[in-house]
């Protein structure tokens, strides 16, 4: 979910892959822990998957267990990786798991895409699924607040009635991929936008606040979209997209040495909602705080 622009970043080569996992040494847990080796935490390689790693790596800590830190390993790496016995955890979307990892079908209901990857992922690869969190960073349809305040327009099908009346961001591939316009389009009916030109996906926001266009597409926990005065969300009220909410995913046997594990992020996930990583997310990209210091002030939030 691309996530599909951010999640399947172009491969790392092997080399460095190897090169990035080299440091990874084994020491002793403490206090609760009671794992012989490091817990070595993994995040994919842009901002959310570095915030929520070094969240879940903080709570760790705190409960006493020592932590290797493995960071900014490629989208289409990183589910390898775990498999592969080179990392213990990560943060993982559940749409990723249905529809990247495993190859199924769309599903749009959370607690069963939710089921789908737990069961097939404990069957096919021996890795545990922890409590999803309701944060959910799937594809949005994000219009100016000023042009939703004045046409009334608050969800996808208040976008189709209208999209006569506005000027589409689009970024390509979107109008012609699967999930993309012909998806919304098989829901909700035609877009028959005003106009609709084709920018990069990195200044769809830029677009919008430069008064170029009216609607994009974008991210549901996007930075940007903290900034409510100025983007509005719109609700995907037919639920035409499958949901990417967040969860710890772990290999089994880490987690039976460890079983903590499972509660000390399972607490992350139960405080971690799509407003409050929007947030985060624009702590670092728009503000530009460190991660680190993000997740630490979210992690002493909440405990």
């Amino acid at each position: 979910m691309n996530k599909t622009l951010k999640r399947c970043f172009a491969a790392l080569s092997c080399g460095a892959l190897i090169l990035s996992l080299a440091g990874c040494a084994s020491g002793s847990a403490s206090g609760s822990a009671t794992n012989q080796s490091a817990i070595r935490v993994g995040s994919k390689d842009f901002t959310e998957g570095l915030i929520v790693s070094e969240i879940y790596a903080l709570a760790l800590e705190n409960a006493g267990f020592e932590v290797e830190r493995v960071f900014d390993i490629a989208g289409s790496l990183v589910h390898t990786s775990l498999v592969n016995k080179e990392i213990d955890l990560y943060p993982e979307y559940t749409g990723t798991g249905l529809l990247t990892v495993l190859g199924m079908d769309a599903i749009t209901d959370p607690q069963l895409v939710y089921d789908t990857v737990k069961e097939e992922y404990k069957k096919q690869f021996q890795i545990t699924w922890l409590d999803y969190a309701e944060a959910n960073d799937g594809h949005g349809m994000v219009i100016r607040t000023d042009v939703a305040q004045q046409l009334g327009i608050a969800t996808i099908s208040d976008l189709q009635a209208h999209a006569s009346e506005l000027r589409f961001a689009s970024q390509g591939e979107f109008d012609v991929r699967e999930d993309g316009l012909p998806a919304l389009e098989a829901m909700y009916g035609p877009f028959d936008w005003k106009n609709s030109r084709v920018y990069d996906g990195g200044l769809k926001y830029q677009v919008l606040s430069s008064n170029e266009a009216d609607v994009t597409i974008g991210y549901t926990t996007d930075g940007a979209l903290a900034d409510t005065d100025s983007y509005t969300l719109l609700e995907d009220d037919k639920r035409v997209w499958p949901p990417y909410n967040l969860a710890p995913v772990v290999r089994d046997e880490v987690l039976e040495q460890n079983p903590e594990i499972a509660e000390v992020l399972n607490a992350v996930s139960a405080k971690l909602d799509t407003a409050t990583l929007t947030k985060m997310n624009a702590q670092v990209d728009v503000e530009k705080q460190e991660y680190e210091d993000v997740a630490a002030a979210f992690l002493a939030s909440i405990q």
